[in-house]
């Protein structure tokens, strides 16, 4: 397959640089600054799945350097959604489906309407992977995972390719039948994992110690449970139960993307999903007391301006 990575920060290289140790072609599209860092030194993947330094990194920073792709993985943050459409549209042109991987559920909605509903995959990951200080990948979960699957009926054949190149790549891919209730599991999760560690500013193994504190997260996946309800995505008190026990089992210095980035005072995806999320209450006038609080705590930590 032609892979087109629309976003190559820490999660978009390591799944480009995977499918391209796998022999499929890989492009980084990426602004100027990302690309000077990738020609300067090059792409190595830090991993306990196996470290990979990727032979020929090829990198474009604009559209029209690209012929012929297949697909766009899509993993900006939320905040930079509106800035990949120009981009977005011209691949589509080009005959490319597009598979964001963006948490939470707005930006669907947002692709669709730009871009036509028949471009736009229902995706998401797992993984827990940043960036070192020369923009090499440092992977550091035991879990790679990602989760695809045709959000209109045109799309099986592109999702089956897409599941045969996961295949043969050292990650792992996995075609859902049922994708938007996928994407809400994760967002559920998401939103409670990266509002708990981020709010208290501390990693997941510390919170867990203050039992008063780890409900909050608990209480969390409860309203996102009924959140997905009034979208008609039918979450149950198991999904509530299952995420809850990820949360207790993840590693004791394991935390969310979005606490690492307040750590480095880098902007937050708060009003991505947590504001997403009361944004999407709001239309079915559902109360969410523990999400609206803790968006309130991350607010003053939010780098970024709207």
């Amino acid at each position: 397959m032609k892979i087109v990575i629309l976003g190559a920060g820490a999660l978009g290289a390591y799944f480009g640089s995977r499918w391209q140790e796998a022999g499929h072609e890989v492009v980084n599209l990426v602004r100027s600054g990302r690309a000077e860092q990738l020609t300067e030194n090059g792409l190595t993947l830090h991993s306990e799945q196996g470290d990979y330094t990727a032979e020929d990194v090829i990198i474009a920073e604009d559209p029209e350097e690209i012929e012929d792709p297949d697909l766009v993985f899509l993993a900006v943050k939320g905040y930079h959604l509106e800035g990949t459409l120009h981009w977005l549209k011209q691949l589509v042109q080009k005959g490319a489906k597009v598979y964001p991987v963006l948490n939470g559920v707005e930006h669907l909605p947002i692709l669709q309407k730009e871009l036509g509903e028949e471009a736009v995959i229902g995706g998401l990951s797992y993984i827990m992977a940043t960036l070192a200080d020369k923009g090499h990948v440092v992977h550091t979960s035991s879990f790679h995972d990602l989760v695809f699957g045709p959000l209109h009926p045109s799309q099986q054949q592109i999702c089956e390719e897409l599941s045969l190149a996961c295949n043969q790549s050292n990650l792992n891919g996995r075609l859902s039948p049922n994708i938007l209730e996928d994407i809400w599991k994760k967002y559920m999760f998401i939103t409670a994992f990266s509002g708990i560690t981020t709010a208290t500013d501390l990693p997941i193994g510390e919170v867990r110690t203050y039992p008063q504190t780890f409900l909050i997260a608990r209480r969390m996946l409860e309203e996102m449970k009924d959140l997905a309800a009034a979208h008609q995505v039918h979450l149950t008190d198991e999904h509530v139960e299952k995420a809850f026990k990820q949360l207790q089992e993840l590693g004791h210095e394991a935390t969310s993307s979005m606490h690492q980035d307040r750590r480095k005072g880098l902007p937050l995806e708060a009003e991505h999903l947590h504001g997403g999320a009361l944004r999407l209450g709001k239309e079915h006038n559902l109360h969410m007391p523990y999400i609206e609080t803790i968006r309130a705590m991350i607010k003053p930590y939010e780098a970024y301006q709207h």
